[in-house]
């Protein structure tokens, strides 16, 4: 019997390290004791705009692995310098953030899930580790095959969406 509970006891005791690993691992710093960026309001309000309409319904990893995205434009060269620049961007086949198609506006409806990409906004710009997408650029989710994911590397699959970085794929044969 002693042994029974024993073999319980580190069984329940290595599952709840494991759990208290990962969700650490995915933990939001807070943002008012993070170092402090130069974003502003509005650039805030683009981020979790972004984060709402592309990502509300991904698990937090999948909405950080955006925000990753959004910043890595950022701090690229290539593309706009700020925030909303990166998320408004247009192109030659169309917008950037499928969100941002057309023009219009769509409304927030679900405020508590606006609350929650807020504050992996806020706490992507107060300088949260951009460790989920090996430095992607790009995402799309997998109902779609955009022409472009041929040039890119593959950096990873989070949720609902898969990540990409500049740089010619190196397709792995999968038997």
């Amino acid at each position: 019997m002693y042994s029974l509970l024993a073999r319980v006891a580190r069984a329940t005791l290595a599952a709840t390290v494991f759990a208290a690993t990962f969700t650490v691992s995915l933990a939001l710093p807070d943002p008012a004791s993070a170092s402090p960026t130069n974003s502003s309001p509005a650039e805030l309000k683009c981020l979790a705009e972004a984060l709402y309409f592309e990502a509300r319904g991904e698990p937090l990893a999948g909405q950080k692995a955006v925000a990753e995205v959004i910043l890595n434009r950022r701090d690229s060269g290539r593309f706009p310098t700020s925030i909303c620049g990166v998320v408004k961007q247009g192109g030659k086949g169309g917008c950037q953030f499928s969100y941002h198609c057309g023009g219009a506006n769509r409304a927030i409806r679900e405020k508590s899930a606006y609350m929650r990409v807020k504050r992996v906004a806020e706490a992507a710009l107060a300088g949260s580790p951009r460790n989920l997408t090996g430095g992607a650029t790009y995402f799309h989710t997998p109902a779609v095959r955009p022409s472009w994911s041929k040039r890119f590397t593959r950096t990873a699959r989070i949720g609902r969406h898969i990540f990409y970085r500049p740089g010619k794929s190196q397709r792995v044969a999968s038997n």
